[in-house]
């Protein structure tokens, strides 16, 4: 996503380092979409603490709607069926299908998503 928004720096790797599992395996909003909801701040962000583009706003609303509306869910203990706060979680996690059966097309739908949100 960041080639095809023209923006490279080495700190975005890092930035999104805590988004699996929900946001730091707490279940939460899957990091598919915190990502995606990272790329639109990217190219319609603000640039100082007074500046404001609803587009960003109204953009990660119907990132969201659209997300839910395919995917079901939008907190990855929901999509999951999965506790990725424990140990215990974590092993049963990678011992299953769900990071194929779940994980992969999550992120596949967040950035078609933000991808076509973004071109439009």
């Amino acid at each position: 996503m960041c080639q095809r928004l023209g923006v490279e720096h080495e700190i975005i790797p890092r930035v999104a380092t805590a988004f699996g599992g929900g946001m730091g395996g707490t279940g939460s909003v899957c990091g598919a979409v915190v990502g995606a909801v990272m790329a639109i701040g990217l190219r319609h962000g603000r640039e100082t603490p007074s500046e404001r583009d609803p587009r960003a706003y109204a953009l990660t609303q119907e990132l969201r709607r659209r997300f839910e509306a395919e995917m079901g869910h939008l907190d990855c203990r929901a999509l999951t069926g999965m506790d990725l706060s424990t140990g215990e979680g974590i092993k049963r996690f990678y011992a299953s299908d769900v990071p194929v059966r779940v994980c992969r097309p999550a992120v596949g739908a967040a950035y078609r998503i933000v991808t076509e949100l973004l071109e439009s």
